[in-house]
């Protein structure tokens, strides 16, 4: 062999050597990567669906597509004993981050790993419940996006009042068990005594429960009812708002769905748009960032919706300034 052609031949190996660890890097770069997304609330629930769906086009459009570059195992639970043993099973299957969708979800993955990184939405109170040590920085495992602000639970009695100023009795719907249900409640009760109203606590975990008692609230008039932003509340919602109707009690409710299910009033974050930045969270934690180092974020878009049919049927003249600050009228 010639001199020339010997160092030509050295040469060509060097630079695949020094390929080599490009090479793998790419290939690493390129492995499967696994989310596993823990649901609090039945899969076929509208709602939920529309999380669900938010959050993996929000995944899509930052690059990552199932079946190509990414696995995404979904577990729902329906009450916290079910949550519980599908984050031990998620958790089982190693996943590089969790989503947890609500907070029980959030309490319930964090029982079982505080190494997994977890990204979480529509939470109500994540440093009250210990899910985070501080908001700008969680200093923990979980980080994500809050479902709205503490006292937002004020505005949906003062939005009642609005609409209907003779209301003195309000049963607040609830979920007894979940622990976002505290915090939404205390905002309430905070402005109640300056509005002359009285409160009545009513569990929504079961569809006799839901109707004995919004049947007996309604016995009496002058009675409202506002329904709290909690995963049976919105699973029991076409019930809610069938009883609210049924008893001619005006109502207000924290999320979209609900007016467009045929409730009066709506107003509360968009808590689907909040999945879809849930994913940005994901996206920076498979590429290296902490969640102790990623704020937790409040919602930033807040709608009205009002559905004129149903004002009308209950009898309801909807004030023009409530009008006038809606961003959806239904008719």
């Amino acid at each position: 062999m010639k001199r020339r052609e010997f160092i030509t031949l050295l040469g060509g190996v060097s630079a695949a050597s020094a390929a080599w660890p490009l090479m793998a890097g790419a290939q690493q770069d390129q492995r499967v990567r696994r989310i596993g997304m823990l649901v609090n609330g039945p899969e076929t629930d509208a709602e939920v669906a529309a999380r669900v769906a938010a959050f993996k086009k929000g995944l899509q459009d930052l690059g990552w597509i199932p079946g190509s570059n990414l696995r995404v195992d979904i577990r729902f639970g329906v009450d916290n004993d079910d949550l519980r043993e599908k984050a031990k099973e998620l958790i089982g299957l190693a996943p590089d981050v969790a989503l947890a969708v609500a907070t029980p979800s959030a309490m319930a993955l964090q029982r079982v790993t505080r190494t997994v990184p977890i990204v979480f939405a529509a939470v109500t109170d994540p440093v009250g419940l210990g899910i985070v040590q501080d908001l700008s920085r969680p200093g923990g495992n979980a980080t994500g996006f809050l479902t709205a602000e503490f006292g937002f639970g004020a505005k949906l009695l003062e939005l009642l009042k609005e609409i209907s100023p003779g209301v003195r009795r309000v049963s607040v719907l609830t979920e007894l068990d979940n622990p976002s249900a505290a915090p939404q409640f205390a905002a309430i009760q905070t402005v109640a005594p300056s509005m002359g109203v009285e409160l009545k606590l009513l569990g929504s975990n079961d569809n006799g429960s839901i109707e004995r008692g919004i049947s007996d609230f309604a016995r009496s008039g002058d009675g409202g009812l506002i329904a709290l932003r909690l995963s049976q509340v919105i699973t029991h919602r076409k019930l809610i708002i069938k009883l609210a109707a049924q008893h001619r009690l005006p109502a207000v409710y924290p999320l979209h769905i609900f007016a467009t299910d045929g409730g009066l009033i709506s107003y509360g974050p968009d808590v689907v748009d909040g999945f879809r930045q849930a994913a940005s969270y994901v996206d920076r934690i498979l590429k290296g960032e902490k969640p102790a180092d990623l704020a937790v974020q409040a919602p930033t878009k807040y709608e009205l919706v009002i559905n004129l049919k149903t004002a009308k049927a209950l009898g309801l003249t909807i004030p023009p300034a409530v009008l006038g600050r809606a961003h959806e009228v239904i008719e």
